[in-house]
C-alpha cells in the first residue's frame, strides 16, 4: 500500500481566507481571547500567536478578530476529500487537519505518485488552501513526514523509515494518542527523536507507563494494523465558505465562487456525472440569503463554463448588502456524455457550442428574454407555432402538415391582395380547421410569385365576402 497526506496546517485561518485574492489583515482567536493564527498583512504587523487580542488591536487597529469555527473546518476538511476522490475512491479523513489517500491501485493511471502529489498541490492551490504533502506505505508515517514538513521526491519506497526515524519526539502527540505527561516523561529520558524511543526496550516503556508511544511506532512502521475508516463522498454537492470580509463587488463574489466550482468539478469528475443546473446562495446579515440559479443548457463538468455562466448572471444580480458567506448546491447530477475528438469531430460538441450560447444569453437578458419557437399540432398556419422558454417541450405538429411547403416567413396577419397580380403555382390545398375553438377557418392556399417574381403563399377565403389575402414569403 501507498498512503498520501495532505495536512493542511493552517486551515483554522484558510476557512476564511481562501475566498479571496488579497486577504486583509485577519487573526484568529480562541475563546479565551488569544491569537491562533494570523494573515501575512497581520503578521508583517507583528501580529504573533498567543498574543491577547486587545494587545494586537494595539498594533493593526484594522485588524479583523475572527473566532474560531470547528464546524466550518470539518466541512472544509470533507470538501477536500470529496475533491481527492478524482484520483482515488480510497479515502480517509484525519481530524482535525488531514486527508489520507491510498493511491497505489492509481500510480499507473496518474505516472506515479510525483505526479499524482504534484496535481494534488495544484489543485489545493485552486481550491484555496496550502498544504504540506508525504507518501509513506501507513496512514500514520505518512502524516508524520507531511507534518514535519513531507518527504523528498523519490524516498518513499526506500528510505522512509529512516526518515521516520529521524523525526522529532513531539510528532507522537499527532494522531498517536499519546498525552502530554507521557511526551514529558520521555522528554525527560533525555529522547529527541522517534528513532530513539523505538530502540528503548519494550519492557522499560511498559514500567514507564508510555505504552501507547511503542503501539505508534510499531502502526507507523507497519508491525500492527493500523485500520481507517473510509469517506464516503456525498450523494448531492453542498459546499460553501466564509469571506474574510463583507464583500459586494461581483469580481470579488466571482473569485470565491470559483473555489468552489473547482470542487464541483471534481465531485462530477469522480462520479462520472454532469450537471445542468446548480444554485448559489449569497448569505447576508441581517437578512434572508440571495439565491441565484445558474444554467448551463446542457449537462456538463466544465469548471470554465460554470465560471462563464457565473459571471454573466453575477453581473446584472443586485445584492441587497455585502456578502459574507457563499454556498453552492448541485443537487440533481446526471451521467456524463463522453465526447469524441476524431478526425471529423464529434457533432455533439457543436451542439454544446450551441447550448452555450443559448445558456449565455439566458444569463445576460433573464430566462423570459430568450424564447425558442415550437411547433404545435394544428393545421392552421397562424396556430402551428408557439413561442416558449428554451428547454420545455414543444408539441409536433402533424406529419401531414410537415410534407407540405411552408414559408419561413409567416405575416403576423394576412394582408389582401389583388389576385390578378399573382401567378398562381400549383393546384390547391384546402385547410379547413379551428371549428371547436371559435376561430374556424376555410381557405384555399397556393404557391404564387408575386409582381416582383417573389415566391409567396396566399390564400382565397372560402367563407363571404370572400376575396384573396398574402400569408407568408419563402425568402
Amino acid at each position: 500500500m501507498l498512503w498520501l497526506a495532505i495536512l493542511v496546517p493552517e486551515l483554522a485561518l484558510q476557512v476564511f481566507t481562501r475566498g479571496t485574492h488579497a486577504v486583509p489583515p485577519l487573526a484568529l482567536v480562541s475563546a479565551q481571547g488569544r491569537v491562533l493564527a494570523a494573515s501575512a498583512a497581520a503578521a508583517a504587523a507583528g501580529v504573533e500567536c498567543g498574543q491577547r487580542s486587545a494587545s494586537a488591536l494595539a498594533l493593526l487597529p484594522e485588524l479583523h478578530l475572527q473566532a474560531r469555527d470547528p464546524a466550518r473546518e470539518a466541512e472544509a476538511l470533507a470538501e477536500i476529500a470529496t475533491w481527492a476522490g478524482r484520483f482515488t475512491p480510497r479515502i480517509s479523513l484525519s481530524a482535525p487537519d488531514a486527508v489520507l489517500l491510498e493511491i497505489s491501485s492509481c500510480l499507473r493511471l496518474f505516472g506515479g505518485s510525483a505526479q499524482i502529489e504534484a496535481a494534488v498541490g495544484d489543485g489545493l492551490a485552486a481550491l484555496g488552501f496550502t498544504a504540506r504533502l508525504a507518501c509513506a506505505p501507513t496512514p500514520l508515517a505518512a502524516r508524520w513526514l507531511a507534518r514535519a514538513g513531507g518527504t523528498p521526491a523519490h524516498a518513499h519506497h526506500d528510505d522512509w523509515q529512516a526518515a521516520l526515524e529521524r523525526l522529532p519526539l513531539t510528532l507522537l502527540a499527532d494522531d498517536a494518542g499519546c498525552n502530554p505527561a507521557t511526551l514529558e516523561l520521555l522528554a525527560g529520558l533525555g529522547l529527541r527523536t522517534l528513532g530513539e524511543v523505538r530502540r528503548l526496550p519494550p519492557a522499560g516503556l511498559a514500567r514507564r507507563g508510555a505504552q501507547a508511544a511503542g503501539r505508534a511506532l510499531a502502526r507507523a512502521r507497519g508491525e500492527d494494523a493500523d485500520p481507517r475508516p473510509w469517506f464516503e463522498p456525498p450523494a448531492r454537492f453542498t459546499h460553501g465558505l466564509a469571506l474574510p470580509a463583507p464583500e459586494i463587488r461581483a469580481e470579488a463574489l466571482l473569485f470565491a465562487t470559483r473555489r468552489l466550482f473547482a470542487s464541483l468539478a471534481a465531485w462530477l469528475g469522480a462520479r462520472h456525472a454532469a450537471i445542468e443546473r446548480c444554485r448559489l446562495q449569497f448569505g447576508h446579515a441581517p437578512g434572508p440569503p440571495t439565491e441565484l440559479e445558474l444554467a448551463f443548457g446542457h449537462p456538463t463538468r466544465d469548471e470554465a463554463r460554470f465560471t462563464l455562466i457565473a459571471r454573466e448572471r453575477l453581473a446584472m444580480l443586485e445584492l441587497p448588502s455585502a456578502v459574507e458567506t457563499i454556498r453552492l448546491h448541485a443537487e440533481h447530477p446526471v451521467a456524463a456524455t463522453a465526447l469524441g475528438d476524431d478526425l471529423f469531430g464529434d457533432p455533439a460538441r457543436a451542439d454544446e457550442d450551441a447550448a452555450l450560447l443559448l445558456a449565455r444569453l439566458q444569463a445576460r437578458l433573464g430566462d423570459q428574454g430568450v424564447i425558442r419557437l415550437a411547433t404545435c399540432a394544428d393545421h392552421r398556419p397562424e396556430a402551428a407555432w408557439r413561442a416558449c422558454v428554451p428547454g420545455s417541450a414543444g408539441t409536433a405538429n402533424t406529419a401531414d402538415a410537415h410534407e407540405r411547403l411552408r414559408p419561413l416567413w409567416l405575416l403576423s396577419a394576412p394582408r389582401a391582395i389583388d389576385a390578378g397580380r399573382y401567378t398562381l403555382l400549383g393546384t390547391a390545398e384546402r385547410i379547413e380547421s379551428g371549428w371547436w375553438d371559435g376561430a374556424p377557418v376555410h381557405r384555399d392556399y397556393y404557391l404564387a410569385r408575386d409582381p416582383g417574381q417573389v415566391l409567396c403563399w396566399i390564400f382565397e377565403r372560402l367563407d363571404a365576402p370572400g376575396n384573396w389575402f398574402v400569408h407568408g414569403y419563402f425568402g
